[in-house]
């Protein structure tokens, strides 16, 4: 699994994985669970190519914290 920088917007921060053709859709699956439990990513997008291979972005909502909003 090849991960890629996030990229942030004003309310989403997104990152793109990259499959390679030989994961099976169980795998695939329980990765992409691992990341959603644990790191708090949920699916926006899964695109699976004629090779096999599979690029995924996830995406989370920023924490008020990352947007520049003060604690009180």
């Amino acid at each position: 699994m090849i991960q890629q920088e996030a990229v942030v917007d004003e309310d989403w921060e997104y990152r793109r994985l990259q499959l390679p053709p030989g994961v099976s859709r169980r795998a695939a699956a329980t990765q992409l669970s691992i990341h959603a439990e644990f790191a708090g990513w949920e699916l926006s997008t899964v695109r699976l190519y004629s090779d096999g291979s599979r690029r995924v972005w996830l995406r989370r909502k920023r924490r008020p914290a990352e947007v520049g909003y003060l604690a009180s």
